[in-house]
């Protein structure tokens, strides 16, 4: 059900069930830092597979999903670029998909990058499910913290002025989102609580949830919102099929 392949040089995993949702609906999943890959999570493979899910997870290094060159990643592309430009062409290439039923989801470092690519591209990611995001990332550079952040941005204040928070539209913004991450999380928690205050004030609709401790910022986390996430894509996915008919 899980596959390892190449899209235009990089590595890519891609699950396909056995039964596929006859909508023929995609998950583009966006991993962290750690390059987890989510073919090592049963419990989500499980839920695709119920729900009969196609995934594709496209490896970009610690390029931190941003539209900035990232050495470590690819010297002539962006993450951004090479997920605009490559993979969902590559969706539509291999499931003859129609570009409409696709959901953004990612973890820690991808989950910032899912919320940041739904904010720019809204209409073409209406859908995103973020799990601990890693939203002020800026922090992680100006602690010294992460090896290609500073190849990325001349200082922590450019770093900040790109994350997700930044680039929120009051008036044109993704029709589905979630947030959660787990209290307990001492590095990202206030980032992903701040942005589901400005979310709020400025009356965009969204769901979180941030009572569930399952471990703080870890795998044991991740595993313990699978289900509920990814019911959250499903419910979606299936409103906006309905939107299109």
């Amino acid at each position: 059900m899980w596959s390892n392949i190449e899209v235009r040089g990089h590595q890519c995993e891609v699950f396909e069930p056995v039964t596929a949702n006859t909508d023929s609906p995609v998950v583009i999943y966006l991993h962290g830092v750690h390059l987890g890959r989510l073919q090592d999570k049963p419990i989500f493979t499980e839920q695709f597979e119920k729900h009969g899910l196609r995934v594709i997870g496209p490896c970009t290094q610690r390029s931190w999903w941003t539209d900035v060159i990232c050495e470590e990643f690819d010297s002539e592309i962006t993450a951004e670029q090479y997920l605009l430009e490559y993979i969902l062409p590559f969706i539509e290439q291999r499931w003859g998909h129609n570009g409409q039923e696709i959901a953004l989801m990612g973890t820690s470092m991808g989950g910032q990058g899912a919320l940041r690519f739904a904010y720019k591209y809204p209409n073409i990611f209406p859908i995103v499910a973020a799990i601990s995001p890693a939203i002020d990332y800026h922090l992680r550079m100006k602690r010294g913290e992460d090896e290609t952040l500073p190849d990325l941005y001349a200082d922590p204040e450019a770093a900040r002025q790109d994350t997700a928070l930044l680039h929120i539209h009051p008036l044109n913004w993704p029709r589905h989102q979630f947030l959660c991450c787990d209290p307990t999380d001492r590095d990202w928690f206030s980032g992903v609580e701040r942005m589901q205050m400005k979310l709020y004030s400025l009356g965009i609709p969204h769901e979180h949830d941030f009572d569930t401790v399952a471990g703080g910022h870890s795998g044991d986390y991740y595993d313990a919102q699978a289900v509920k996430v990814v019911e959250f894509i499903v419910q979606r996915l299936e409103q906006e099929r309905q939107r299109s008919v």
